[in-house]
Protein backbone atom coordinates (compact mmCIF):
# COMPACT_ATOMS: atom_id res chain seq x y z
CA UNK A 1 0.00 0.00 0.00
CA UNK A 2 1.23 3.49 -0.80
CA UNK A 3 2.80 5.17 2.25
CA UNK A 4 0.54 8.19 1.79
CA UNK A 5 -2.54 5.92 1.99
CA UNK A 6 -1.11 4.26 5.11
CA UNK A 7 -0.56 7.68 6.66
CA UNK A 8 -4.17 8.75 5.99
CA UNK A 9 -5.47 5.42 7.29
CA UNK A 10 -3.56 5.87 10.54
CA UNK A 11 -4.93 9.39 10.82
CA UNK A 12 -8.49 8.08 10.43
CA UNK A 13 -7.94 5.16 12.83
CA UNK A 14 -6.65 7.56 15.46
CA UNK A 15 -9.52 10.04 15.05
CA UNK A 16 -12.43 7.67 14.38
CA UNK A 17 -11.69 3.92 14.34
CA UNK A 18 -15.25 3.03 13.28
CA UNK A 19 -14.96 5.26 10.21
CA UNK A 20 -11.85 3.38 9.14
CA UNK A 21 -13.82 0.14 9.38
CA UNK A 22 -16.45 1.65 7.07
CA UNK A 23 -13.93 2.27 4.28
CA UNK A 24 -13.91 -0.16 1.38
CA UNK A 25 -10.65 -1.82 0.41
CA UNK A 26 -10.36 0.77 -2.34
CA UNK A 27 -11.13 3.51 0.16
CA UNK A 28 -8.27 2.28 2.33
CA UNK A 29 -5.88 2.30 -0.64
CA UNK A 30 -6.76 5.84 -1.72
CA UNK A 31 -4.50 8.83 -1.13
CA UNK A 32 -3.89 12.26 -2.59
CA UNK A 33 -0.59 12.03 -4.47
CA UNK A 34 2.28 14.42 -4.08
CA UNK A 35 2.46 14.47 -7.84
CA UNK A 36 1.84 17.09 -10.46
CA UNK A 37 -1.03 18.84 -8.71
CA UNK A 38 0.70 18.93 -5.33
CA UNK A 39 3.97 20.14 -6.80
CA UNK A 40 2.20 22.68 -8.98
CA UNK A 41 0.30 24.07 -5.98
CA UNK A 42 3.58 24.37 -4.09
CA UNK A 43 5.22 26.06 -7.08
CA UNK A 44 2.32 28.52 -7.38
CA UNK A 45 3.28 29.83 -3.93
CA UNK A 46 7.06 29.83 -4.23
CA UNK A 47 8.09 29.88 -7.91
CA UNK A 48 8.46 33.67 -8.17
CA UNK A 49 10.58 33.57 -11.35
CA UNK A 50 9.22 30.80 -13.58
CA UNK A 51 6.50 28.23 -12.91
CA UNK A 52 6.99 25.40 -15.40
CA UNK A 53 4.93 22.77 -13.63
CA UNK A 54 1.37 22.36 -14.86
CA UNK A 55 0.11 21.44 -18.31
CA UNK A 56 -1.73 24.62 -19.24
CA UNK A 57 -0.73 27.35 -21.67
CA UNK A 58 -0.11 30.92 -20.51
CA UNK A 59 0.11 34.11 -22.52
CA UNK A 60 1.06 37.51 -21.08
CA UNK A 61 0.34 36.34 -17.53
CA UNK A 62 -3.15 35.02 -18.32
CA UNK A 63 -4.40 31.55 -19.24
CA UNK A 64 -4.20 31.21 -23.02
CA UNK A 65 -7.65 31.01 -24.59
CA UNK A 66 -9.55 31.51 -27.81
CA UNK A 67 -11.19 34.89 -28.34
CA UNK A 68 -14.27 33.16 -29.69
CA UNK A 69 -14.81 31.39 -26.34
CA UNK A 70 -14.08 34.45 -24.20
CA UNK A 71 -17.09 36.35 -25.58
CA UNK A 72 -19.48 33.95 -23.84
CA UNK A 73 -18.25 34.94 -20.35
CA UNK A 74 -19.06 38.54 -19.54
CA UNK A 75 -18.20 38.77 -15.85
CA UNK A 76 -15.51 36.16 -15.30
CA UNK A 77 -11.78 36.69 -15.57
CA UNK A 78 -9.73 34.23 -17.65
CA UNK A 79 -8.30 32.80 -14.44
CA UNK A 80 -11.83 31.93 -13.31
CA UNK A 81 -12.62 30.03 -16.49
CA UNK A 82 -9.74 28.30 -18.23
CA UNK A 83 -7.26 26.83 -15.71
CA UNK A 84 -7.85 23.54 -13.94
CA UNK A 85 -9.80 23.98 -10.72
CA UNK A 86 -8.28 22.58 -7.51
CA UNK A 87 -9.23 18.90 -7.00
CA UNK A 88 -11.32 19.80 -3.93
CA UNK A 89 -12.90 22.77 -5.69
CA UNK A 90 -12.48 26.52 -5.45
CA UNK A 91 -11.73 27.36 -1.79
CA UNK A 92 -14.12 30.32 -1.54
CA UNK A 93 -16.92 28.32 -3.14
CA UNK A 94 -16.45 25.55 -0.58
CA UNK A 95 -16.60 28.07 2.25
CA UNK A 96 -19.69 29.79 0.85
CA UNK A 97 -21.48 26.49 0.37
CA UNK A 98 -20.69 25.41 3.93
CA UNK A 99 -21.98 28.75 5.24
CA UNK A 100 -25.16 28.24 3.23
CA UNK A 101 -25.53 24.68 4.52
CA UNK A 102 -25.30 25.77 8.17
CA UNK A 103 -27.61 28.72 7.57
CA UNK A 104 -30.30 26.53 6.03
CA UNK A 105 -29.93 23.60 8.45
CA UNK A 106 -30.31 24.95 11.99
CA UNK A 107 -29.93 21.42 13.38
CA UNK A 108 -26.22 21.64 12.50
CA UNK A 109 -25.65 24.40 15.04
CA UNK A 110 -22.68 23.53 17.29
CA UNK A 111 -21.88 20.47 15.19
CA UNK A 112 -18.72 20.06 13.16
CA UNK A 113 -18.61 18.87 9.58
CA UNK A 114 -15.94 18.61 6.95
CA UNK A 115 -15.47 21.34 4.41
CA UNK A 116 -17.59 20.44 1.35
CA UNK A 117 -15.57 18.96 -1.51
CA UNK A 118 -16.78 19.88 -4.99
CA UNK A 119 -18.14 17.04 -7.12
CA UNK A 120 -19.35 16.90 -10.69
CA UNK A 121 -22.92 17.00 -9.35
CA UNK A 122 -24.66 14.43 -7.17
CA UNK A 123 -24.37 11.35 -9.38
CA UNK A 124 -20.60 11.79 -9.23
CA UNK A 125 -20.90 12.14 -5.45
CA UNK A 126 -22.81 8.85 -5.30
CA UNK A 127 -20.02 7.08 -7.17
CA UNK A 128 -17.41 8.62 -4.85
CA UNK A 129 -19.30 7.20 -1.89
CA UNK A 130 -19.54 3.85 -3.66
CA UNK A 131 -15.80 3.58 -4.23
CA UNK A 132 -14.84 4.95 -0.81
CA UNK A 133 -17.23 2.94 1.34
CA UNK A 134 -19.02 0.18 -0.60
CA UNK A 135 -17.58 -3.30 -0.83
CA UNK A 136 -18.86 -6.26 -2.83
CA UNK A 137 -21.87 -7.84 -1.03
CA UNK A 138 -22.24 -4.89 1.37
CA UNK A 139 -25.86 -4.30 2.32
CA UNK A 140 -27.51 -1.02 1.38
CA UNK A 141 -30.88 -0.16 2.89
CA UNK A 142 -33.31 2.15 1.12
CA UNK A 143 -37.04 2.85 1.00
CA UNK A 144 -38.72 0.90 -1.78
CA UNK A 145 -39.41 4.21 -3.51
CA UNK A 146 -35.92 4.86 -4.82
CA UNK A 147 -34.12 6.40 -7.77
CA UNK A 148 -33.23 3.65 -10.24
CA UNK A 149 -29.67 4.91 -10.67
CA UNK A 150 -28.84 3.66 -7.17
CA UNK A 151 -29.10 0.12 -8.52
CA UNK A 152 -26.84 0.93 -11.45
CA UNK A 153 -24.19 2.51 -9.20
CA UNK A 154 -24.26 0.29 -6.14
CA UNK A 155 -25.44 -3.07 -7.47
CA UNK A 156 -24.24 -3.20 -11.09
CA UNK A 157 -21.08 -1.16 -10.59
CA UNK A 158 -20.01 -2.01 -7.03
CA UNK A 159 -21.79 -5.36 -6.55
CA UNK A 160 -23.49 -4.40 -3.30
CA UNK A 161 -27.00 -5.56 -2.42
CA UNK A 162 -29.81 -3.04 -2.03
CA UNK A 163 -32.55 -4.11 0.36
CA UNK A 164 -35.73 -2.08 0.64
CA UNK A 165 -38.48 -1.48 3.15
CA UNK A 166 -42.01 -0.27 2.54
CA UNK A 167 -41.77 3.51 2.49
CA UNK A 168 -45.37 4.28 3.45
CA UNK A 169 -47.79 2.82 5.97
CA UNK A 170 -51.55 2.54 5.62
CA UNK A 171 -52.03 5.93 7.29
CA UNK A 172 -50.10 7.76 4.57
CA UNK A 173 -46.90 8.43 6.47
CA UNK A 174 -43.43 6.97 6.62
CA UNK A 175 -43.54 3.31 7.67
CA UNK A 176 -41.24 3.49 10.68
CA UNK A 177 -42.29 0.05 11.87
CA UNK A 178 -41.18 -1.53 8.60
CA UNK A 179 -37.91 0.41 8.75
CA UNK A 180 -37.17 -0.59 12.35
CA UNK A 181 -37.95 -4.25 11.63
CA UNK A 182 -35.65 -4.61 8.64
CA UNK A 183 -32.95 -2.51 10.29
CA UNK A 184 -33.02 -4.81 13.32
CA UNK A 185 -32.84 -7.92 11.12
CA UNK A 186 -29.93 -6.56 9.12
CA UNK A 187 -28.06 -5.43 12.23
CA UNK A 188 -28.19 -8.99 13.55
CA UNK A 189 -26.34 -10.22 10.44
CA UNK A 190 -24.12 -7.31 9.38
CA UNK A 191 -21.59 -5.19 11.23
CA UNK A 192 -21.89 -2.47 8.58
CA UNK A 193 -25.03 -0.99 7.01
CA UNK A 194 -25.24 1.74 4.37
CA UNK A 195 -28.50 3.66 4.61
CA UNK A 196 -29.70 5.85 1.75
CA UNK A 197 -32.10 8.66 2.67
CA UNK A 198 -33.31 10.70 -0.30
CA UNK A 199 -35.62 13.54 0.80
CA UNK A 200 -37.38 15.19 -0.93
CA UNK A 201 -37.82 11.75 -2.40
CA UNK A 202 -37.49 10.81 -6.03
CA UNK A 203 -39.96 9.49 -7.22
CA UNK A 204 -42.72 10.35 -4.72
CA UNK A 205 -41.87 13.89 -3.62
CA UNK A 206 -42.10 13.03 0.08
CA UNK A 207 -40.13 14.45 3.01
CA UNK A 208 -40.70 13.10 6.54
CA UNK A 209 -42.22 15.00 9.43
CA UNK A 210 -40.12 15.91 12.45
CA UNK A 211 -41.47 12.90 14.35
CA UNK A 212 -40.64 10.58 11.45
CA UNK A 213 -37.12 11.99 11.02
CA UNK A 214 -36.50 11.55 14.74
CA UNK A 215 -37.83 7.99 14.46
CA UNK A 216 -35.33 7.13 11.73
CA UNK A 217 -32.53 8.69 13.77
CA UNK A 218 -33.48 6.89 16.98
CA UNK A 219 -33.69 3.51 15.25
CA UNK A 220 -30.19 3.98 13.80
CA UNK A 221 -28.78 5.19 17.12
CA UNK A 222 -30.24 2.17 18.95
CA UNK A 223 -28.33 -0.16 16.65
CA UNK A 224 -25.20 2.00 16.58
CA UNK A 225 -25.08 1.88 20.39
CA UNK A 226 -24.97 -1.91 20.09
CA UNK A 227 -21.99 -1.79 17.74
CA UNK A 228 -23.42 -1.67 14.22
CA UNK A 229 -21.51 0.77 12.04
CA UNK A 230 -23.44 2.98 9.62
CA UNK A 231 -22.85 5.10 6.58
CA UNK A 232 -25.94 7.34 6.38
CA UNK A 233 -26.01 8.75 2.88
CA UNK A 234 -28.24 11.82 2.60
CA UNK A 235 -29.07 12.43 -1.04
CA UNK A 236 -30.26 16.03 -0.91
CA UNK A 237 -30.72 16.51 -4.65
CA UNK A 238 -33.97 18.45 -4.17
CA UNK A 239 -33.06 20.18 -0.93
CA UNK A 240 -35.06 23.29 -0.07
CA UNK A 241 -38.19 22.40 -2.02
CA UNK A 242 -40.30 21.75 1.10
CA UNK A 243 -43.94 22.70 0.57
CA UNK A 244 -45.96 21.53 3.59
CA UNK A 245 -46.08 19.14 6.56
CA UNK A 246 -42.40 18.18 6.63
CA UNK A 247 -39.07 19.01 8.19
CA UNK A 248 -37.46 22.07 6.63
CA UNK A 249 -33.89 20.90 6.68
CA UNK A 250 -31.81 17.92 5.62
CA UNK A 251 -31.94 14.67 7.58
CA UNK A 252 -28.15 15.09 7.59
CA UNK A 253 -28.68 17.41 10.57
CA UNK A 254 -30.17 14.50 12.54
CA UNK A 255 -27.14 12.25 12.00
CA UNK A 256 -24.20 14.66 12.15
CA UNK A 257 -22.49 14.10 15.52
CA UNK A 258 -24.95 11.31 16.43
CA UNK A 259 -22.48 8.53 17.22
CA UNK A 260 -18.91 7.37 16.67
CA UNK A 261 -20.48 4.52 14.69
CA UNK A 262 -22.49 6.73 12.33
CA UNK A 263 -20.77 8.49 9.45
CA UNK A 264 -23.21 10.94 7.86
CA UNK A 265 -22.57 12.01 4.28
CA UNK A 266 -24.42 14.89 2.62
CA UNK A 267 -24.64 15.05 -1.15
CA UNK A 268 -26.12 18.27 -2.51
CA UNK A 269 -25.44 20.86 -5.15
CA UNK A 270 -26.39 23.80 -7.28
CA UNK A 271 -27.81 21.51 -9.97
CA UNK A 272 -31.38 21.51 -8.68
CA UNK A 273 -31.19 23.77 -5.63
CA UNK A 274 -30.11 26.69 -7.79
CA UNK A 275 -31.70 25.61 -11.08
CA UNK A 276 -28.35 25.04 -12.78
CA UNK A 277 -28.57 21.41 -13.91
CA UNK A 278 -26.02 21.59 -16.69
CA UNK A 279 -23.40 23.24 -14.48
CA UNK A 280 -22.78 19.85 -12.81
CA UNK A 281 -21.60 21.45 -9.58
CA UNK A 282 -22.25 19.41 -6.45
CA UNK A 283 -20.71 18.83 -3.02
CA UNK A 284 -19.89 16.01 -0.62
CA UNK A 285 -19.70 16.73 3.13
CA UNK A 286 -18.86 14.40 6.04
CA UNK A 287 -19.90 14.43 9.70
CA UNK A 288 -19.35 12.01 12.60
CA UNK A 289 -18.97 12.21 16.36
CA UNK A 290 -15.25 12.39 17.09
CA UNK A 291 -12.77 14.04 19.43
CA UNK A 292 -10.49 14.95 16.52
CA UNK A 293 -12.72 16.24 13.72
CA UNK A 294 -10.04 18.30 12.00
CA UNK A 295 -7.67 15.35 11.56
CA UNK A 296 -10.44 13.02 10.46
CA UNK A 297 -12.00 15.39 7.95
CA UNK A 298 -8.63 16.33 6.52
CA UNK A 299 -7.92 12.65 5.85
CA UNK A 300 -11.36 11.99 4.34
CA UNK A 301 -11.09 15.05 2.15
CA UNK A 302 -7.67 13.93 0.90
CA UNK A 303 -8.96 10.46 0.08
CA UNK A 304 -11.93 12.01 -1.69
CA UNK A 305 -9.64 14.31 -3.66
CA UNK A 306 -7.41 11.37 -4.55
CA UNK A 307 -10.42 9.55 -5.95
CA UNK A 308 -11.56 12.62 -7.90
CA UNK A 309 -8.03 12.92 -9.28
CA UNK A 310 -8.17 9.27 -10.36
CA UNK A 311 -11.62 9.58 -11.93
CA UNK A 312 -11.91 13.00 -13.59
CA UNK A 313 -8.91 15.02 -12.32
CA UNK A 314 -11.10 17.98 -11.28
CA UNK A 315 -14.52 19.51 -11.81
CA UNK A 316 -15.63 22.23 -14.21
CA UNK A 317 -13.96 25.50 -13.26
CA UNK A 318 -16.24 28.02 -14.99
CA UNK A 319 -19.34 26.55 -13.36
CA UNK A 320 -17.72 26.76 -9.93
CA UNK A 321 -16.75 30.39 -10.52
CA UNK A 322 -20.30 31.28 -11.52
CA UNK A 323 -21.89 29.54 -8.51
CA UNK A 324 -19.36 31.21 -6.24
CA UNK A 325 -20.39 34.63 -7.52
CA UNK A 326 -24.09 33.73 -7.42
CA UNK A 327 -23.90 32.78 -3.73
CA UNK A 328 -22.37 36.19 -2.99
CA UNK A 329 -24.85 38.12 -5.13
CA UNK A 330 -27.32 40.32 -3.17
CA UNK A 331 -30.03 39.25 -5.62
CA UNK A 332 -29.52 35.53 -4.94
CA UNK A 333 -32.03 35.17 -2.10
CA UNK A 334 -34.83 37.07 -3.82
CA UNK A 335 -34.27 35.21 -7.11
CA UNK A 336 -34.28 31.91 -5.27
CA UNK A 337 -37.47 32.76 -3.39
CA UNK A 338 -39.18 33.75 -6.62
CA UNK A 339 -38.52 30.32 -8.15
CA UNK A 340 -39.51 28.55 -4.94
CA UNK A 341 -42.87 30.31 -5.00
CA UNK A 342 -43.47 29.08 -8.55
CA UNK A 343 -42.73 25.51 -7.47
CA UNK A 344 -44.88 25.88 -4.35
CA UNK A 345 -47.86 27.11 -6.37
CA UNK A 346 -47.52 24.15 -8.73
CA UNK A 347 -47.47 21.73 -5.78
CA UNK A 348 -50.54 23.26 -4.15
CA UNK A 349 -52.37 23.43 -7.47
CA UNK A 350 -51.67 19.80 -8.31
CA UNK A 351 -53.01 18.70 -4.94
CA UNK A 352 -56.17 20.65 -5.65
CA UNK A 353 -56.49 19.05 -9.10
CA UNK A 354 -55.99 15.54 -7.76
CA UNK A 355 -58.80 15.86 -5.23
CA UNK A 356 -61.22 15.30 -8.11
CA UNK A 357 -63.24 12.15 -7.41
CA UNK A 358 -63.06 11.16 -11.10
CA UNK A 359 -59.57 9.85 -10.51
CA UNK A 360 -60.37 7.54 -7.58
CA UNK A 361 -61.12 4.40 -9.66
CA UNK A 362 -57.80 4.64 -11.46
CA UNK A 363 -55.11 5.68 -9.01
CA UNK A 364 -54.10 6.82 -5.54
CA UNK A 365 -51.58 9.58 -4.93
CA UNK A 366 -48.58 8.57 -2.85
CA UNK A 367 -47.88 11.03 -0.01
CA UNK A 368 -46.40 14.16 -1.59
CA UNK A 369 -45.22 17.35 0.13
CA UNK A 370 -41.94 18.42 -1.53
CA UNK A 371 -39.57 18.19 -4.47
CA UNK A 372 -39.99 17.83 -8.23
CA UNK A 373 -42.18 14.75 -8.52
CA UNK A 374 -45.33 13.00 -7.45
CA UNK A 375 -46.18 9.37 -7.97
CA UNK A 376 -49.49 7.73 -8.86
CA UNK A 377 -50.22 4.20 -7.65
CA UNK A 378 -52.37 2.68 -10.37
CA UNK A 379 -55.24 0.47 -9.26
CA UNK A 380 -56.11 -1.48 -12.41
CA UNK A 381 -53.53 -0.70 -15.04
CA UNK A 382 -49.96 -1.59 -15.81
CA UNK A 383 -47.81 1.55 -15.54
CA UNK A 384 -45.77 0.78 -18.66
CA UNK A 385 -48.94 0.19 -20.68
CA UNK A 386 -50.34 3.52 -19.55
CA UNK A 387 -47.03 5.31 -20.13
CA UNK A 388 -46.76 4.15 -23.74
CA UNK A 389 -50.47 4.79 -24.44
CA UNK A 390 -50.22 8.35 -23.11
CA UNK A 391 -47.13 8.98 -25.19
CA UNK A 392 -48.47 7.56 -28.44
CA UNK A 393 -52.07 8.82 -28.32
CA UNK A 394 -51.86 12.05 -26.32
CA UNK A 395 -48.24 13.13 -26.58
CA UNK A 396 -47.84 12.99 -22.78
CA UNK A 397 -44.60 11.70 -21.26
CA UNK A 398 -44.40 10.15 -17.79
CA UNK A 399 -42.11 7.59 -16.14
CA UNK A 400 -43.18 4.02 -15.28
CA UNK A 401 -41.19 3.09 -12.17
CA UNK A 402 -42.55 -0.45 -11.95
CA UNK A 403 -45.77 -2.30 -12.74
CA UNK A 404 -47.99 -0.05 -10.61
CA UNK A 405 -46.29 3.33 -10.18
CA UNK A 406 -46.33 6.26 -12.61
CA UNK A 407 -44.02 9.19 -11.84
CA UNK A 408 -45.09 12.67 -12.94
CA UNK A 409 -42.65 15.61 -12.81
CA UNK A 410 -44.55 18.78 -11.91
CA UNK A 411 -41.30 20.74 -12.03
CA UNK A 412 -41.53 21.02 -15.81
CA UNK A 413 -45.28 21.72 -16.14
CA UNK A 414 -46.69 25.23 -15.88
CA UNK A 415 -49.26 25.75 -13.14
CA UNK A 416 -52.04 26.54 -15.62
CA UNK A 417 -51.36 23.29 -17.52
CA UNK A 418 -51.54 20.89 -14.56
CA UNK A 419 -55.28 20.36 -14.82
CA UNK A 420 -55.01 19.51 -18.53
CA UNK A 421 -52.11 17.13 -17.88
CA UNK A 422 -54.12 15.05 -15.41
CA UNK A 423 -57.22 15.19 -17.58
CA UNK A 424 -55.15 13.50 -20.29
CA UNK A 425 -53.70 10.93 -17.89
CA UNK A 426 -57.26 10.25 -16.74
CA UNK A 427 -58.45 9.86 -20.32
CA UNK A 428 -55.62 7.48 -21.07
CA UNK A 429 -56.51 5.39 -18.02
CA UNK A 430 -60.15 5.30 -19.15
CA UNK A 431 -59.10 4.21 -22.64
CA UNK A 432 -57.17 1.24 -21.30
CA UNK A 433 -59.96 0.35 -18.87
CA UNK A 434 -62.60 0.37 -21.57
CA UNK A 435 -64.13 3.55 -20.16
CA UNK A 436 -65.34 1.66 -17.11
CA UNK A 437 -64.89 2.71 -13.52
Amino acid sequence: MNPLATELNEQIKKSAPAVFELLSKMGQRLFFPKGILFQSAEAAKKAHRFNATIGTAVEKGQPMHLKCTRKFFNNLEPGEIYPYAPPAGRPLLRKLWKDKMFRENPGLMNKQTSQPVVTSAITHGLTLVADLFVEKDDVILSPDQLWGNYRLIYEARNQAKIQTFSMFDQKGGLDLAAFEEILGNLAEKHKKIILILNFPNNPTGYTPSLKEAEGIRDAVLKRADKGTRFVVLCDDSYFGLFYEDSIRESVFSFFADLSENVLAIKLDGATKEDYAWGFRTGFITYAVKTENPQELYEALEKKTCGLIRAQISNCNHASQSIIEKVLSDPQFKSDHQEKYQIMLKRALRVKEVLRDSRFEPYWDLYPFNSGYFLCLKLKKLNAEDLRTHLLEKYGVGCIANNDTDLRVAISCIEEEDLSTLFDLIYQGARDLSGGLS
